[in-house]
């Protein structure tokens, strides 16, 4: 039989590996060995069907995918009866696999490219296919900062199936943007554009490229940290997230910050001062050492959202995990951000993508999010 769409299926089997366990990144043989040593779950395969499951098996539509891991389980375990190309090792996949992968299916002629993967993924599908052929990127990395990833997986299985039945036809070239690692986990954040790949368009849908924050942000930045600061209480722990916006609280307090991990401080009021003192609990955590941490502890979560994106779980905080949000609760949780970083969004709401569907739901709703001292914007959560 002739199909009349073909779409192509890459998943990359590490990607995200390094999230929960406090790695900030897949990249490499030696970092993805160590974050399976510290007990690192795999993500991209359940990514992957979550975004698949949204795609209805139709005898007109072909799957063009690598065995296994790489996409073959993926299609299968929705239904799927796939077009199975190209070899790999099972459990010893590499870069190299996916740019083969992705040359082949250029080749093939693929209506449309669905990948699971990072900002890696994408940049290696970039340097195969240039902007030859149209692409979707189902989230499943760390440090997510391209634009060419729908907003979660459900996202990009509703934009696939649009795109591929012809409800949705318009593309926009979108950034290709990766970190260096090695600066990244040294505090350091070093972006560089690589380049654009063709995505098809529908604003709901997709993610958008991460922005930096702005210098003239500071002051409110401080005002935020102070309001944050005099509202804190003894004997509970404060679980502290990524960003510029978060550390302006931590340095309130005399305490350093790990700009792009999670710490862990608990405050007091000493006898006859009138300014909060800080203690760091736990630096650079990982998602099993802050369970261990807060066993039995009352917490709270402080987060800011990603600039120009809206996340505030489930891109670069990822030790954060359901789990942890589930044992502090939604009501533990404070957000914070500046107006300007607010009003950027374009009235798009604040985003979650945790993997984990209840605990979505859970933070779904509305928040007072801590834009200055003694001010408050309700601001809207959503995971879809």
């Amino acid at each position: 039989m002739v199909m009349d769409k073909k779409l192509g299926l890459i998943v990359n089997p590490i990607a995200g590996i390094g999230g929960r366990v406090g790695l900030k990144g897949s990249d490499g043989a030696e970092v993805q060995r160590k974050a399976l040593k510290l007990g690192a779950v795999r993500q991209s395969l359940n990514r992957a069907i979550r975004a698949l499951e949204r795609i209805e098996p139709v005898d007109d539509l072909e799957i063009v995918t690598y065995p296994g891991e790489m996409g073959e389980d993926a299609a299968r375990a929705c239904g799927f009866a796939p077009t199975v190309i190209g070899s790999i090792i099972p459990g010893g996949t590499t870069r190299e696999d996916t740019i083969s992968a992705a040359r082949e299916m250029l080749e093939l002629g693929v209506d449309l490219l669905l990948f699971a993967g990072g900002d890696g993924t994408a940049r290696d599908i970039y340097n195969a296919t240039g902007e030859r052929m149209v692409v979707l990127g189902i989230p499943a990395g760390v440090k997510i900062h391209s634009a060419v990833h729908a907003i979660n997986p459900v996202s990009a299985g509703n934009l696939a199936g649009s795109y591929l039945q012809g409800r949705t036809s318009a593309l926009r070239e979108a950034e290709v943007m990766d970190v260096d690692e090695e600066a990244f986990r040294q505090g350091f954040v070093s972006a560089k554009l690589y380049g654009c790949l063709r995505v098809p368009f529908q604003r709901r849908w997709l993610q958008g490229r991460k922005a930096p924050s702005s210098p003239g942000e500071q002051a409110a930045m401080v005002a935020i940290a102070a309001d944050v600061v005099s509202r804190m209480a003894d004997d509970w722990l404060y679980v502290i997230g990524p960003g510029t916006t978060t550390r302006a609280i931590t340095a309130r307090l005399g305490l350093d910050k790990t700009l792009v991990g999670v710490d862990v401080i608990r405050a007091e009021r000493r006898e006859g001062k009138e300014a909060w003192l800080g203690e760091l609990a736990a630096a650079d955590v990982n998602e099993s050492q802050l369970l261990a941490l807060l066993g039995g502890r009352k917490a709270k979560i402080v987060v800011t959202p990603i600039g120009g994106q809206g996340y505030i779980f489930g891109r670069g905080n990822q030790q954060i995990s359901p789990d942890v949000l589930a044992t502090v609760g939604k009501d533990n949780v404070i957000v914070v951000s500046t107006s300007a970083k607010i009003h950027s969004l374009g009235g798009r709401p604040l985003l979650v993508d945790t993997g984990d569907r209840a605990v979505d739901s859970m933070l779904s709703g509305y928040t007072n999010v801590v834009s200055g001292y003694n001010e408050r914007i309700v601001y809207k959560v959503s995971y879809c």
